[in-house]
């Protein structure tokens, strides 16, 4: 008998032929779906920077009008999701600062439209993501738009001594690979796809190279060429209001198309 009392009790519950019940552990919770709840939107140049021109408009007005149409798209149609702008009127925004506001509200992507300029004949859209450029051509389209920071003050000791003017800083810099280029480029392929095809916009393609906008951004970005105000006709059409609209609904679409897919996705 005192064997027996010496058991504790889940001994005597075996002893007598009972099981007993195991503790349970604690469960698992699934992992938080993931939420697109920020995008910054981003007006290339702007105030004392007009960008590149046409006969009568110029860059930084078209750039804005789209960035503007496309945030009110997002905005009367996902309430869920904050926009933010780095400008909503005429005004300088360096570029650190730009990449800044999207760094400082935890954005989920990153937006900046801008115009092209080439030889009269040049036409049609194109899609940037930051990394290595391919081409001369490129590299052109990177060192133009990269040359805003000439208008900056210390924009050496800013970007780390990088030379918008050397082919060699921009080579060393577009070797800089993004931990989002995938998403960059999954974003990207969507608006080119977008304008092609719904907008009716002739494309030149997604396309790589060394954008500090995009560089100093800590997220999935693009950079968006609309067109080129150096084409005649391509200016008449970036500088009508409903064009205008008709480029945001592109971007708008791609937008709602990326954003409906990573959710799908992070919820399997």
């Amino acid at each position: 008998m005192r064997n027996i009392v010496a058991l504790g009790t889940a001994a005597l519950l075996l002893f007598a032929g009972f099981s007993v019940p195991r503790a349970s552990a604690p469960t698992a919770q699934p992992p938080a779906r993931y939420r697109l709840r920020t995008v910054v939107l981003d007006a290339g140049h702007g105030g004392k920077d007009r960008g590149c021109a046409g006969v009568k408009a110029r860059e930084a007005d078209v750039a804005l009008k789209i960035i503007l149409a496309l945030g009110h798209q997002i905005e009367e149609s996902m309430p869920d999701v904050k926009v933010v702008y780095t400008r909503k009127t005429d005004v300088f925004v360096e570029l650190a600062d730009r990449a800044g506001i999207a760094n400082k509200n935890n954005a989920d992507l990153f937006i900046s439209v801008h115009c092209n300029a080439s030889a009269p004949a040049a036409n049609g859209t194109e899609v940037w993501t930051m990394g290595p450029h391919k081409t001369d051509a490129n590299l052109s389209v990177a060192k133009r738009e990269n040359a805003v920071i000439l208008q900056e003050d210390n924009y050496q000791e800013r970007y780390n001594g990088f030379d918008p003017t050397s082919p060699q800083s921009h080579i060393l810099f577009s070797l800089y690979q993004s931990a989002h280029m995938v998403n960059s480029i999954r974003f990207a392929q969507k608006v080119d796809r977008q304008l092609r095809t719904t907008v009716n916009r002739p494309s030149r393609g997604v396309k790589q190279a060394g954008f500090l906008v995009l560089w100093k951004s800590t997220m999935p970005a693009v950079l968006i060429e609309s067109g080129f105000l150096t084409n005649r006709q391509e200016e008449l059409y970036l500088n009508d209001k409903a064009n205008q609209s008709y480029m945001a609904s592109g971007i708008y679409r791609a937008f709602r198309d990326y954003k409906n897919e990573l959710e799908a996705t992070s919820g399997e």
